[in-house]
């Protein structure tokens, strides 16, 4: 039987590159983000790269809102009868120093990026313990480096870390939980960050500088690592925060 799993922010960037690179592998996909219409593209990918039309399932959700979670784990069950992977790559990243940025700023980040994706451990655990399945979540290099005008995500990044190895010790040894970390990748993400055009540009190009390897990541250099945590050849790792990172946090 075909192994499950759980991908958030599915519809583009890390994703959707992750469900299509399982779908090759004939791996039964839900795919879960906010705008239904990319993971409909997505679940188009999925198939043409070998899963059965059966095999992917799309559910739009908000994971920032009460429910989402268990109407994300109930779908999973009700469609395939189980879960071994969740892979919670789902967030929002805004940019912008302390005293101007709204509040509601913070309370947002946190709710997508921390309380989003504990609230889908919490209501997964239960089949994923019956699978003996896994974890991985989606953090940051973000949540490692002090950045002035970054304050904001990097502190719920650092707080998903935390969540990863402190619920590796609490579900172990039946459910593995670990992160990967990546740098700068250049996904869709910088299109989002609450910046005009000219403060992306000059972003990116910091990016650039500051990453030894002397260029942005790419889905495909993360796609393995994650693939990695998810199968045996990482039985024996939980708590495990992977960085790929060009060399951007040394």
């Amino acid at each position: 039987m075909a192994p499950v799993a759980v991908v958030t922010g599915a519809g583009s960037g890390l994703g959707r590159c992750l469900a299509v690179s399982l779908a090759a592998d004939k791996t039964s996909l839900v795919l879960v983000g906010r705008r239904a219409h990319l993971l409909l593209a997505a679940r188009e990918e999925c198939v043409a790269a070998g899963a059965g039309p059966e095999q992917v399932l799309t559910v739009p959700a908000d994971l920032a809102e009460p429910g989402s979670a268990a109407r994300v784990v109930a779908a999973a069950s009700e469609q395939f009868g189980g879960l071994d992977m969740l892979v919670n790559n789902a967030a929002v990243a805004t940019f912008g120093a302390l005293e101007p940025t709204d509040p509601d700023v913070f309370t947002r980040l946190f709710q997508t990026n921390v309380a989003g994706p504990a609230a889908l451990i919490r209501h997964a655990a239960p089949l994923l313990r019956r699978s003996r399945g896994t974890v991985v979540n989606v953090g940051s290099i973000g949540g490692l480096l002090a950045v002035p005008g970054r304050s904001f995500y990097g502190a719920t990044k650092a707080a998903l870390h935390h969540l990863t190895r402190s619920l590796a010790r609490e579900l172990a040894p039946d459910i593995r939980v670990n992160a990967v970390l990546p740098g700068a990748i250049d996904t869709e993400m910088y299109q989002d960050l609450g910046l005009d055009e000219d403060a992306t540009r000059r972003l990116r190009e910091e990016m650039i500088r500051t990453t030894p390897l002397g260029r942005m990541g790419t889905p495909q250099d993360v796609v393995p690592w994650i693939r990695m945590l998810l199968g045996p050849d990482a039985s024996w790792m939980t708590g495990t925060l992977l960085v790929v990172d060009g060399g951007r946090s040394c």
